[in-house]
């Protein structure tokens, strides 16, 4: 079956720079799929290629087996929101709608009703007569994206379009477009640098690194199951402990930091005796004891900072001269206290071997 979008190969250089290589994707229809990658990692100038702003230096795009080479943004048929929403300040929210069925020759009776259908299913019924100086910045940000849905796009892009917002909007506006998403169905790819957003809003995340996909799967394989120490470095908090493996077959490690390891039997892929690694420890599945844990692996280690966030506490400690992470619920650190000396546990299942 032929993906609903795909991308082909995709390479973009901007002299002799080489901002994308070999991109390769595929999107099914009504997928909400997330480029997730830090500055200059490639992720937005893909989505300016696949929405027609920038040309690709080789490769191809398609939607439904059409392709899109030589099509203007305008006719592409593809919804956009921007972080800036870029509303136009002299019309109306119902306005600011109605503009891209007006622009595709929709009778003005038939298309201001559909703007007012679309701004009660943003949730701005009442207010399609304000102009976006008379609206909050969420209220802006529902016009932008009920005017990129009112043409019933083939796809939706969003471009960091909740960057403006302040934490508590910015989390309520996440699972708003969710909503409005599944409701329609419509394909979108949303670009941003925050994992929050990226593990909570996500069908599958794209990481981006120096042109590339580093890895395209669902929220939780990104973070359980990074297919490179890129990734779990970047996604989410990361204990890394370099290792060398010491039994394949039962899955025993060396560490100069922990000691033995034993890990988990589905990491053991390829490995062979000899060969150094990574392993992978994410803070949550750390415990802290006075005493060694049964049934648990455990280091000694010293407390060096304590970073309470009320409902959790970040414990960082101190071996030698690695350090080693634990998130621990709040309510664990009122009997800690810097530079006491404690032990850190797990348990074979917490740990993730990647090849270094």
């Amino acid at each position: 079956m032929t993906p609903y979008l795909q991308l082909d190969s995709v390479n973009k250089a901007f002299g002799d720079f080489t901002a994308l290589e070999d991109i390769n994707l595929n999107v099914e229809k009504g997928e909400f799929v997330t480029f997730l990658g830090p500055s200059g990692s490639g992720k937005t100038t893909t989505l300016m290629i696949i929405a027609g702003f920038e040309d690709a230096t080789r490769g191809a795009i398609t939607i439904e087996g059409q392709s899109l080479a030589g099509l203007a943004p305008q006719e592409r048929n593809i919804g956009i929101v921007f972080q800036n929403y870029a509303l136009f300040p002299h019309k109306t929210a119902e306005e600011n709608v109605y503009f891209p069925l007006q622009m595709r020759g929709v009778k003005k009776a038939e298309g201001l009703k559909k703007a007012a259908d679309m701004l009660e299913l943003v949730g701005l019924e009442g207010l399609a007569h304000r102009y976006p100086k008379e609206l909050s910045g969420g209220q802006q940000q529902r016009v932008a994206l009920a005017r990129a849905l009112v043409f019933e796009p083939d796809l939706l892009l969003l471009d960091e379009p909740l960057g403006a917002l302040d934490k508590n909007l910015r989390e309520a506006m996440q699972i708003e477009i969710k909503r409005i998403q599944k409701r329609l169905g419509v394909t979108t790819i949303f670009v941003t640098h925050d994992q929050t957003e990226a593990m909570s809003m996500s069908d599958r995340i794209v990481v981006f690194s120096n042109g590339n996909i580093e890895q395209a799967a669902p929220p939780l394989d990104v973070y359980h199951k990074p297919s490179t120490r890129f990734v779990a470095d970047f996604i989410g908090e990361s204990n890394l402990f370099e290792a060398t493996i010491r039994d394949a077959a039962a899955g025993i490690a060396d560490s100069a930091v922990l000691g033995e390891v034993a890990y988990r039997a589905e990491t053991r892929r390829h490995l062979r005796q000899g060969q150094e690694v990574t392993l992978l420890i994410r803070p949550e599945n750390l415990k802290l004891s006075q005493d060694p844990l049964a049934d648990h692996r455990h280091s000694a280690m010293t407390v060096d900072t304590i970073v309470n966030y009320g409902d959790t506490a970040l414990v960082i400690g101190q071996k030698g001269a690695a350090q080693i992470r634990v998130r621990v619920p709040g309510a664990e650190v009122v009997s800690l206290q810097e530079g006491e000396a404690c032990f850190v546990n797990w348990t074979d299942d917490a740990v993730f071997v990647l090849d270094r």
